[in-house]
């Protein structure tokens, strides 16, 4: 799929403006274990949450995937990977973590926040 630079500055401008608006969840539910642990592992308030959600720019964006759960296979899900400085819930101090987030924009205008967890792998970034 091509898309440009300034594809992802709409479509960041589009997400920040639900952010904002707050039209967003993040999914903590039993089938983002990866979500739950970032949480559980760092101290990371609703305001911080959004504050990384906000600073996302388009040199982090990295790939556009199709949803593939049955039903949803129009959806595109958008990655981006973040690194920010979290505070560690059991040990002092702050330490950087690379953060892997994917999106789904709808086309009600509200931002479904599917991942929200450290990288597992290496992420490939498009514009960086």
């Amino acid at each position: 799929m091509d898309v440009t630079i300034t594809d992802i500055e709409k479509y960041l401008e589009e997400v920040k403006a639900a952010i904002n608006a707050g039209r967003y969840r993040v999914e903590i539910n039993d089938n983002r274990q990866d979500n739950q642990d970032l949480f559980l592992n760092y101290i990371i308030s609703e305001e911080k949450r959004k504050q990384i959600l906000l600073s996302l720019e388009s040199i982090d964006f990295s790939e556009i995937r199709h949803n593939t759960h049955k039903g949803y296979e129009h959806e595109l899900l958008y990655v981006f990977g973040k690194d920010v400085k979290l505070l560690r819930r059991f040990s002092s101090g702050e330490e950087q973590v690379s953060l892997y987030i994917k999106f789904n924009k709808l086309e009600t205008r509200y931002v479904i926040v599917i991942s929200f967890h450290e990288q597992r792998y290496p992420i490939k970034y498009m514009f960086k």
